[in-house]
């Protein structure tokens, strides 16, 4: 999930946040940290309506996001830069009343998620940033690909994750 203004993504009010660094490299691990506070809460939606089969998966998303955030708000807290909190409630971009619905909020939320990590690695100024950025990236190119399985979706990759292209 990108920026509160994503229109695919679980999103909070569209309000710019004042805490929002103004370093292009910090602002852009500050809104990675803010797609997956989305994720996460989405993944609460995605476990209500998935079926026992999926449990695992969403069980390994939603470590693997929350590990993610607690370590990109750690590396933005040792700048001396703020964190986001994460919202109180998103609104969904789809209606999720089933195992498809919940599949295909994930894929998005995957989607979004490395749109922002892509974005994160572009404005990185160090090589621990980029290293950071790509691992998660690639987990989320991964995640999507797994629940595109689960959807049977062909095919189920794309070639440069979190791109147009």
């Amino acid at each position: 999930m990108t920026s509160p203004t994503s229109p695919t993504s679980p999103t909070p009010s569209t309000t710019p946040n004042p805490d929002r660094p103004s370093d292009a490299a910090a602002a852009a691990l500050f809104d990675a940290v803010g797609a997956e506070h989305a994720a996460i809460y989405g993944y609460g939606i995605v476990s209500a309506h998935s079926s026992p089969d999926e449990n695992d998966l969403v069980s390994q998303a939603m470590a693997q996001h929350r590990e993610r955030r607690e370590a990109a708000i750690a590396m933005l807290t040792g700048r001396s830069a703020k964190a986001p909190l994460a919202a109180a409630g998103y609104q969904l971009p789809i209606a999720v009343n089933n195992p498809t619905d919940a599949a295909n909020l994930a894929v998005r939320m995957e989607d979004d998620c490395a749109v922002a990590w892509r974005a994160m690695i572009e404005q990185a100024t160090t090589e621990q940033d980029r290293a950071f950025g790509v691992t998660a990236l690639t987990e989320s190119a991964v995640l999507a690909a797994r629940w595109k399985q689960v959807l049977r979706t062909v095919p189920v990759t794309v070639a440069f994750p979190g791109g147009s292209e």
